[in-house]
């Protein structure tokens, strides 16, 4: 993947005051209806811009280290860097596409937990020092990969409102820290630091008062063995929601000016993925197929029964599914419902519906069951939120094309950026103006990332 943002000759469509993201959505379903119905992301950057200025309000000066793996498309890695975020990468493809923008390394962590060591090799070529670490095999491969590295150990969070099937995780424990420091000492290796993740799901606020706490006991530790400890990352989890962000926020404070104020030097990063990109973007899919099935499954939770077993049930085949953007569909519910593009009128009846993608096999499946209009073939459908872990390295199953992505920026959220001093002029070179009175071409009008 290495050129990839050089290869991505991409723009910026920026919106005057008269034109909204469902305009774009129009006008690109417009084109594509014309020209081949092929999937379609909108991504309104300008909510990365936002996101980011929500940040600095409820999280300063706890710095953003952006997850590369949640959405490596150019315009995302370029509007973040362009905001001063930092990156966390967990492959060599993402650190190349990061260095690609001119990211200095002292601005990236490798954090993936089961490192290979051509790639620890890369890391050290490239000056990417500080990488995460949870046990003494990774720490040895570690040591004779890249002697100048600087570990923050890793260690396990406890989610006491957790599935068991969902409580496999990395991270060690703090009986544990000790050996690793131990090993570390003998093998000349710097340990500069801790990180934590709590997942998203947990409703617990209470895990990080504990995760904070078994931090400042590494630091303590720490300090036996002569390491000099200066970071402490607190990793993702955060949703979007600035509401959840607050209640992180009032949960985490308290705790960070107790156990590492300002004055202990310690740097307190985090690792916001879905936060910055869920909300950016949005997915318009086709309809290729229909069928009709029995009445034989259940309407959605919490819709009544009151149809009889005469009237029809809609299975639609859509130009998009699990192989593509909809991956997270095999490892977790999806967060968002679709919407219905074409208008109907609001007494139209309404049909038990799943939706699946294009490969024919039993687990590509959307959306087990929602209720809709009947639709036909050629019909549109629309996902909001699908910023996160859907733009990454896709499978080439049964032919599948991977979406088109159009970019674009409200004039306000330009003027933005404008007044902060942040938009250098290379980012700059990639707007183009659209007037709110046009058809927007992807030929003429949008370059595209395929």
């Amino acid at each position: 993947m290495k050129g990839f943002l050089e290869d991505a000759n991409y723009s910026i469509g920026l919106l005057d005051e008269g034109a909204t993201l469902a305009d774009v959505i129009d006008n690109c379903i417009y084109e594509h209806t014309h020209s081949g119905k092929r999937a379609f992301y909108v991504g309104d950057l300008g909510k990365l811009v936002k996101k980011n200025t929500q940040w600095q309000n409820v999280m300063a000066p706890i710095k953003p280290f952006y997850p590369v793996r949640c959405n490596s498309t150019p315009g995302v890695l370029e509007i973040l860097g362009t905001l001063g975020v930092g990156f966390a990468c967990s492959s060599k493809s993402e650190m190349a596409l990061v260095q690609d923008l001119g990211i200095s390394p002292e601005n990236m962590i490798y954090t993936n937990p089961c490192k290979q060591a051509s790639q620890i090799k890369y890391a050290a070529k490239a000056g990417i020092n500080i990488m995460t670490c949870d046990n003494d095999i990774e720490l040895k491969k570690i040591a004779r990969n890249h002697p100048n590295a600087k570990l923050l150990l890793h260690i396990a969070t406890e989610d006491i409102t957790a599935d068991e099937e969902r409580n496999m995780k990395f991270g060690t424990t703090l009986k544990n820290c000790r050996h690793l420091m131990e090993c570390a000492k003998e093998l000349g290796v710097q340990i500069v630091g801790v990180k934590f993740h709590v997942s998203g799901s947990c409703k617990e606020l209470q895990t990080y008062i504990h995760a904070i706490s078994d931090a400042r006991c590494v630091f303590d530790m720490a300090e036996e063995f002569g390491f000099k400890m200066n970071m402490l990352d607190i990793g993702g989890g955060f949703t979007g929601s600035e509401l959840q962000l607050e209640e992180v926020n009032h949960v985490i404070r308290p705790l960070l000016d107790v156990y590492f104020p300002k004055e202990s030097g310690v740097n307190v990063i985090a690792e916001p993925g879905c936060y910055y990109v869920s909300s950016a973007f949005t997915l318009a899919v086709n309809i290729i197929a229909k069928k009709t099935v029995e009445y034989d499954k259940l309407l959605p939770s919490g819709v009544e029964q009151t149809r009889n077993g005469d009237e029809p049930v809609f299975t639609y085949y859509v130009n998009d599914g699990v192989y593509g953007s909809f991956a997270n569909k095999l490892s977790e519910k999806l967060s968002t419902i679709p919407e219905v593009h074409k208008k109907y009128k609001e007494d139209e009846p309404l049909f038990a519906s799943s939706l699946w993608g294009p490969s024919c096999d039993e687990l590509d499946q959307i959306v087990e069951n929602c209720l809709l209009p009947e639709l036909s073939v050629g019909d549109w459908l629309i996902f909001d939120n699908m910023g996160s872990g859907t733009l990454g390295e896709q499978s080439t199953f049964n032919d599948y094309q991977r979406p088109l992505i159009y970019y674009m920026m409200s004039f306000s959220d330009w003027d933005e950026m404008q007044d902060a001093g942040i938009a250098s002029d290379t980012l700059m070179k990639n707007f183009f103006f659209v007037p709110s009175c046009i058809q927007l071409s992807p030929e003429d009008r949008f370059s595209t990332a395929a």
